[in-house]
């Protein structure tokens, strides 16, 4: 990407990523620590990553997960306290917690299913479209555009918005039905989609996890587009 300077950096390196932050001196952070088995990088990570910002004094905006809610039929909203029933959803919930406390200036993004060209979760119907994965009928989730939630991060940086936010898409959908949106979208054949159910596979994970964003509607510019007109054939 033109005018664009990538550094690889150990996050669970908490003097590696202090050192880094110093030397740059960036306005704004945009915290995104990522492994899904990984609580040292998802959790650890965070915090080292969110003391380095404050201490160079730049705004903290922290990617967190719908993955920290167990699932009822309800809506979340953006304040309710995590209730994880997986190590995932529980590294995400540290993380927020470690967020917090090191700077409670800084904003906090619940999300979903991020959507994208290539991205893991396209990736992934495609697998099950192909026969290599099975997608689970009953585990709803909202997803989003990848271009809608950096555009939304985007205005939170300037916005002094303090806190959490949940951004994510109005719709919300079973895996399985996003893999039949992939498959119309892609000229696939749906019939050949392979499903099972979360309760089948013998997983603890949250079921039905739908995110309330009317906050973030009110606060942003930016339209946040449902799957159905993001994966429009």
């Amino acid at each position: 990407m033109s005018g664009v300077e990538a550094r690889r950096l150990d996050v669970t390196d908490r003097a590696a990523v202090r050192a880094l932050v110093s030397r740059v001196r960036p306005d704004a952070v945009v915290a995104t620590p990522y492994r899904y088995a990984d609580w040292a990088v998802t959790a650890d990570g965070a915090a080292h990553i969110a003391y380095a910002a404050a201490e160079a004094g730049a705004r903290l905006v922290h990617i967190s997960s719908d993955a920290l809610h167990a699932g009822r039929p309800e809506a979340y909203a953006d304040d309710e306290p995590p209730t994880p029933v997986f190590p995932y959803g529980a590294a995400k919930a540290a993380a927020e917690t470690a967020v917090r406390a090191i700077d409670p200036a800084a904003a906090l993004v619940r999300t979903s299913l991020i959507l994208g060209e290539g991205s893991p979760q396209i990736q992934l119907c495609r697998d099950a479209l192909a026969g290599r994965a099975a997608l689970f009928t009953d585990e709803l989730r909202c997803p989003v555009d990848v271009a809608d939630l950096a555009a939304a991060v985007l205005e939170l940086v300037p916005s002094g918005y303090a806190g959490l936010l949940n951004v994510a898409g109005p719709d919300a959908v079973s895996r399985a039905e996003l893999g039949l949106l992939v498959a119309r979208r892609a000229g696939l054949d749906a019939a050949a989609l392979k499903t099972t159910t979360a309760a089948a596979s013998g997983l603890v994970r949250p079921v039905e996890v739908r995110l309330d964003c009317t906050r973030a509607t009110g606060l942003l510019r930016i339209r946040l587009r449902g799957v159905t007109e993001l994966l429009a054939a």
